[in-house]
């Protein structure tokens, strides 16, 4: 009998990285007629460490198929060999019925396992994705828009060796934590009035939190005796989102606090705690306002946001805006909001015209190198539903 003085074990685990991507097509009817094999890219997006682009070609892969069938693929972005993945393919319904085409790998079993991209430029999709003139009429077009939603799951294998112990760490709690002590005024130490309301708080976590509140309680010229602080132009509700960011350090629910759905209402409530996040040094919620807002950007908000962006130095929504703007001029320029940029901003407009001549003049640029080379869309590259490899993978590019 053979005794072995001690055992070991190991366990393979295979599973995905996953990630999505939210794709729109806007001006779908200008899209077309650009030709069968040619297609609209989204933006570049990671997932398991490879990046990734959906293509939508909108008269189809297929010169054999007239442009009966519109196509969508998703391309491997960047180099890797062999990348094995699972995919999820949704068109949007767009009225409210919640009847997606979905094109599913995930919760199935596949019989010949997941797909694998050989390199860059590999894609997975389908040819014959949705027949055109049954799009045209359907509630996945709305607008003039179309809507998809795309998954990528990137299989990754990793051994695991026996562990001696098994410690469930739970994730940090002290933002609820803290903001209990804010919702219960428990232990509240400073009272503030603003615009005809009170709100209580500790100067300790004030003070911790923002470099005013603490040169205002416990600075050289502070008053640490104080126990009630009047503040002026600053409405209430924003004092109320700003100090439960204070707390909880997460943007506060906006729609609970301003009792309005509307995306009009948000971006009003956004542009005032910026400036207020401003106005007490709270760097963090100034940069999470600033992220929403630059989502955010529209014709009838585009003026006030992109005033706010200057004033308050935030240099990534001003190049939102004017970017938004510059492509959006005929619009803008009959605005309420744009006559009022004129009179308060005019360096704004100077800016404005700036970008707009830079526009034109890559326009131009991009206009003489497609006349001096060959067509910059993708080939026909795969067959229907079945991952090939790119004739050329260095055309899959990241858009700047």
């Amino acid at each position: 009998m053979i005794q072995n003085s001690s055992d070991s074990s190991s366990k393979s685990v295979n599973e995905t990285v996953n990630g999505s991507h939210h794709f729109t097509v806007r001006g779908y009817s200008l899209a077309k007629g650009m030709g069968p094999g040619k297609y609209i890219s989204s933006d570049i997006f990671t997932v398991g460490g490879y990046d990734w682009a959906i293509y939508f070609y909108p008269d189809g892969k297929n010169i054999e198929d007239s442009s009966m069938y519109v196509s969508v693929f998703i391309a491997l972005a960047s180099e890797g060999t062999d990348v094995r993945a699972l995919f999820e393919l949704t068109l949007l319904d767009q009225s409210g019925k919640q009847k997606h085409k979905i094109h599913s790998h995930f919760d199935r079993a596949l019989e010949s396992g997941p797909y694998t991209l050989k390199y860059r430029g590999s894609m997975w999709g389908y040819k014959r994705f949705f027949r055109r003139t049954s799009l045209e009429t359907s509630d996945y077009l709305k607008d003039d828009f179309l809507s998809m939603h795309c998954t990528v799951g990137v299989v990754r294998t990793r051994v695991e060796g026996p562990k001696d112990y098994s410690v469930s760490v739970p994730p940090s709690d002290m933002g609820q934590s803290l903001k209990y002590l804010l919702d219960a005024e428990l232990g509240c130490d400073i009272v503030f009035q603003v615009g005809g309301e009170v709100f209580k708080g500790h100067k300790l976590i004030l003070a911790a939190r923002s470099p005013v509140f603490r040169a205002q309680f416990f600075g050289l010229i502070g008053n640490p005796k104080s126990d009630e602080v009047e503040l002026e132009d600053i409405e209430p509700s924003v004092f109320k989102a700003m100090l439960q960011y204070i707390y909880s350090d997460e943007l506060p629910d906006l729609v609970e606090i301003t009792s309005s759905t509307s995306t009009r209402s948000s971006t009003i409530m956004l542009q005032h705690l910026l400036a207020a996040a401003d106005r007490f040094c709270l760097d963090r919620l100034k940069e999470l306002c600033e992220a929403k807002l630059c989502e955010e950007v529209n014709v009838d908000t585009l003026a006030t946001t992109l005033s706010l962006a200057e004033q308050h130095r935030c240099p990534q929504l001003k190049a939102i805006c004017l970017k938004f703007a510059a492509t959006n001029l005929g619009v803008v320029m009959h605005t309420e909001g744009f006559k009022h940029l004129e009179e308060s901003c005019p360096s704004l407009l100077s800016e404005l015209l700036e970008t707009v001549a830079s526009a034109d003049e890559k326009a131009s640029l991009m206009s003489n190198k497609k006349r001096s080379s060959s067509s910059i869309f993708g080939l026909d590259l795969a067959a229907d539903g079945v991952a090939a490899e790119s004739v050329n993978p260095r055309r899959v590019r990241r858009r700047m």
